[in-house]
């Protein structure tokens, strides 16, 4: 049982075996494939594995294999042979995740197993995914999280096919991106003294300051770690609300710039959101030029919704800009903003993305992401759209109304089901759907991946398979769990998952 579940597979009698005298055998292009199923597999089967013009494990690219896309690939296992073939290097990398699923489970350890008998079931296995974004949001600005785990985050993604890294790296209670130009954003904005604890709204906070920061070099690492894999990364930027912790290492950055605020020690919105002078759209283009040199990837987020306009009705600066651009009030400042970032991003070969949330329409190149509940209003607009809604991909939400889950978000829960069952419109501008993984109730790593597991598997399964089927799925998971626990992914059992 795999998942997500294939296209097509179908058993035969016999098993390939690997042995010590196994080596892989690569076409022109699909070196990195083979490289990448060696590195996962030497370590648990303790099996030299290497490179052979005779190997008896063949990855190839051919240009014949028509009909399934950019990410297809076709896979046939028989007793003397495994033959893996994708047109392109993406379903090479989906096909080894195939492979490592087929194999024993002890295969996804990091440990050395003894006394397994490495074989893969004879099969035949074609395989191409319905939608082509499929992925996952984390929000590293409101609790930091090393790159070590991220790593393995990308780990986890790659093995169910998904193939979308959103990583937030900037809000009101942290910034994470470093920028040469501004040290401050992290040597300031990057570490709030406190953090509220529960839900927006509660009276409770720690006084334990918290912070942290990547280096460009292991943002770069983590880029090319993930693509070795499969697996792109979409850095989003926040703008122009949620942008306290820019505030408060710049304040000249917002409307009042004689003010010194805080990193946030809050959750929620804050009213302090970014003014429109020149000065701030120039640090916001040097900003995202360092995105862009970090970040090699077709898309970069801007962020964009929830900006409170009660700092731009009242500020001098906004509203001659609201003059002189003939504007329509306060609330026509954000589509402006946003506009002039998306044209810079869009100037240097890039697709913006925001959450689609309120204001006018922005260019109909950005992809939108509409949080709420239809994502009609893009659609009609003429945006390519990738699915977000709250109520179904929404991971900070609880899995259940058990008493002893885990704390999330009030109002509401988000079960395997929901994310499995969201609808996804038949139109040609839906690229996929990801899931959102906001932080607040989650400080630590095993918080992050009980969040996510095995929803994400939900997630994985009905946008990859061509027919999603909820019965066919529980299945497939009842073996699949066991790949989770061999892996010491923190999750939610599905004896107990609704």
């Amino acid at each position: 049982m795999i998942v997500p579940r294939p296209t097509r597979l179908r058993h035969r009698a016999g098993q390939f075996v690997f042995g010590p005298t196994t080596a892989l055998r690569a076409t022109p292009g699909a070196e990195p494939a083979a490289r990448l199923l060696r590195r996962y597999l030497r370590q648990p089967t303790g099996l030299p594995l290497p490179l052979s013009a005779n190997g008896t494990v063949l990855l190839a690219l051919d240009e014949q294999l028509v009909g399934l896309g950019e990410e297809g690939y076709a896979l046939t296992v028989s007793e003397q042979a495994v033959v893996l073939r994708a047109r392109r290097p993406a379903g090479l990398l989906h096909g080894v995740q195939t492979i490592r699923q087929l194999l024993p489970v002890e295969a996804l350890g990091d440990t050395q197993a003894v006394g397994v008998r490495w074989a893969l079931p004879c099969v035949d296995v074609t395989d191409s995914p319905r939608l082509p974004w499929r992925g996952a949001m984390l929000d590293v600005a409101r609790h930091f999280q090393p790159v070590r785990f991220l790593r393995r985050f990308v780990d986890l993604l790659a093995l169910h096919k998904l193939t979308v890294l959103h990583l937030h790296l900037t809000d009101d209670q942290g910034w994470r991106m470093p920028v040469a130009a501004y040290p401050a954003l992290t040597g300031v904005g990057g570490v709030r003294v406190g953090t509220q604890l529960g839900p927006a709204g509660s009276d409770r906070f720690d006084d334990t300051p918290h912070g942290g920061a990547y280096t460009a070099e292991e943002l770069r690492g983590l880029v090319t770690y993930a693509a070795e894999r499969g697996v792109r990364i979409v850095p989003e930027i926040d703008m122009p609300g949620h942008v306290r912790a820019a505030l408060a290492a710049y304040p000249w950055l917002g409307n009042r710039p004689e003010r010194h605020l805080p990193v946030w020690t809050e959750w929620g919105i804050s009213e302090a959101v970014f003014g429109v002078g020149d000065a701030t759209l120039e640090f916001c283009r040097t900003v995202l030029g360092e995105v862009l040199d970090v970040f090699p990837g077709e898309h970069v987020h801007l962020g964009g919704d929830e900006v409170p306009v009660t700092e731009w009705a009242s500020s001098p600066v906004a509203l001659a800009r609201i003059a002189d651009e003939g504007l329509a009030g306060p609330h026509a400042l954000r589509t402006w903003f946003l506009d002039r970032m998306g044209g810079f991003l869009l100037a240097n070969g890039r697709i913006p993305v925001c959450w689609d949330g309120d204001g006018p329409p922005l260019d109909p190149r950005t992809v939108m992401m509409p949080w709420q509940d239809t994502a009609d209003g893009p659609l009609e607009r003429g945006h390519p759209v990738v699915l977000t809604p709250y109520r179904q991909t929404y991971l900070d939400y609880p899995q259940s109304t058990d008493p002893d889950e885990r704390a999330g978000q009030p109002d509401g829960v988000v079960t395997m089901s929901d994310v499995y069952h969201q609808q996804i419109p038949d139109a040609p501008g839906v690229l996929g759907s990801q899931c959102q993984l906001w932080t607040e109730q989650a400080p630590r790593a095993e918080d992050v991946e009980y969040l996510a597991f095995p929803r994400l598997c939900a997630l994985a399964d009905t946008l990859w398979s061509a027919t999603p089927d909820w019965a066919a799925f529980g299945a497939a998971m009842a073996v699949h769990e066991r790949r989770l626990a061999a892996l010491s992914v923190a999750h939610r059992s599905l004896t107990a998952t609704s």
